[in-house]
C-alpha cells in the first residue's frame, strides 16, 4: 500500500513557503546583528508579522489534511491487526475443540447453545443494556476470551467511536466485530430463517471449509455502529451466482476506513475491502439504528460478500473468483 510521508515529496508549494518564512527570519536576524532596528524596538514590522502568520496558516492548511489521512491509515493498520488477533483466537479455540467451530450466535430457542457462541448479547444504544458497555457481560464470557490475552481492544475497530450515555457519562461500546453467520449459524442451525439461510452451507467444523477453501471464507468483519446487534453478520445470498437482480442486504458492513471495511479470513489473513456502490454505505445514524434490510440489485459489493461467505448446499465445486 502507498504510505503517506510528511515530507510531501513532489509538492513544491510547501517548500516555497518555508523558504519565504526562513528568508524573513534571516532578514530580521541580520538587522538585529547590524544594529538596524526600527523605532518600535527592533522586532518584526507589522508587515513581516502578517507575512509570517499567512505562511503558517497556509502551511497548516496544507499539512493538516495529510495528517488526518495519516491518522486514518494508522487506524486501518490497527484494525487489521485486531482482526488478525481475533482470528488467531478463533483458530486456537477450534484447534482445542476437536475442529468444532464456535457458533456465530446462540439459538434463542435453545439457551444451552449460548456457551458455544463466540459472543452473546444484543447491542443497541440503551444505557440500561449493560452488554453495550460492560465487557464483563459479553467479551469476558466468550469461549474465545481465554485466547485473547485479556485484550478487549481487539474486539473493536479503532475508528468506531460509538458510545452510550450512562448516568451522564459516555461509555464506549465494547464491540464492532461480527462473525460470518455461516460459520456455526444460530447454535448450528439456520435460526428459523428457512431456505434463505438453510439452502447454503452452515459450516460446523474447520474441515468443512474445503468448499471453497479457508482463504475464501471470512470469519470476522467490522460492522457499522448503527447495524450491529447480535454477534453475527448475515450475508444475503439471494441471486448467487448469476442472478444479480436479486441481490440485497440483511446487515450492513462497516466503512470507517475511507469507505473500506476490515475482514479476517479462516486461513488467518486479514484485508481491507473498499466498497464500490454507494448503496452499501447509506448515511450513518448516530446513536440509532439504520434500515439495513433492503434489496440492492446488481450491487458488486453484494457479489463480493457472497463469494466470501458460503456456498449452496448442493454446490460441490471449487468456484472462486478474483480476490
Amino acid at each position: 500500500m502507498t504510505r503517506w510521508s510528511p515530507a510531501w515529496d513532489g509538492l513544491q508549494q510547501p517548500r516555497l513557503f518555508m523558504d519565504l518564512s526562513m528568508k524573513a527570519a534571516w532578514s530580521w536576524w541580520w538587522r538585529q546583528r547590524d544594529g538596524r532596528f526600527d523605532t518600535c524596538g527592533g522586532g518584526f514590522t507589522l508587515v513581516e508579522l502578517l507575512v509570517v502568520i499567512a505562511v503558517v496558516s497556509v502551511l497548516a492548511a496544507l499539512l493538516l489534511p495529510g495528517l488526518s489521512k495519516g491518522k486514518q491509515k494508522a487506524q486501518g493498520f490497527q484494525c487489521l491487526n485486531n482482526h488478525r488477533q481475533l482470528a488467531l483466537a478463533w483458530r486456537m479455540y477450534v484447534d482445542d475443540n476437536q475442529d468444532r467451530l464456535p457458533f456465530a450466535s446462540e439459538d434463542p430457542r435453545r439457551p444451552e447453545t449460548a456457551a458455544a457462541a463466540w459472543v452473546t448479547g444484543y447491542l443497541d444504544f440503551d444505557p440500561n443494556n449493560r452488554v453495550n458497555w460492560d465487557p464483563a457481560l459479553s467479551l469476558h464470557q466468550s469461549p474465545l476470551w481465554p485466547y485473547c490475552a485479556n485484550q478487549e481492544a481487539i474486539w473493536k475497530c479503532p475508528a468506531d467511536r460509538s458510545f452510550v450515555v450512562v448516568e451522564g457519562q459516555p461509555r464506549p461500546r465494547v464491540r464492532s466485530m461480527s462473525m460470518n453467520v455461516y460459520l456455526g449459524g444460530w447454535g448450528g442451525t439456520d435460526g428459523g430463517w428457512g431456505p434463505a439461510i438453510s439452502d447454503y452451507r452452515i459450516y460446523r467444523k474447520m474441515s468443512d471449509l474445503h468448499t471453497p477453501g479457508p482463504v475464501w471464507i471470512f470469519v470476522f468483519l467490522d460492522m457499522r455502529e448503527d447495524s450491529i446487534d447480535m454477534g453475527n453478520f448475515a450475508t444475503r445470498m439471494a441471486g448467487w451466482p448469476n442472478q444479480p437482480q436479486l441481490y440485497g442486504f440483511y446487515d450492513l458492513p462497516g466503512f470507517y476506513h475511507h469507505q473500506a471495511c476490515g475482514f479476517s479470513f479462516a486461513d488467518g489473513h486479514s484485508e481491507m475491502r473498499r466498497w464500490r456502490d454507494a448503496r452499501t454505505m447509506p448515511p450513518l445514524v448516530s446513536g440509532g439504528l439504520v434500515h439495513d434490510t433492503f434489496a440492492s440489485p446488481h450491487n458488486p459489493d453484494v457479489a463480493w460478500l457472497q463469494m466470501r461467505s458460503t456456498r449452496p448446499v448442493t454446490d460441490h465445486s471449487q468456484q472462486v473468483g478474483p480476490r
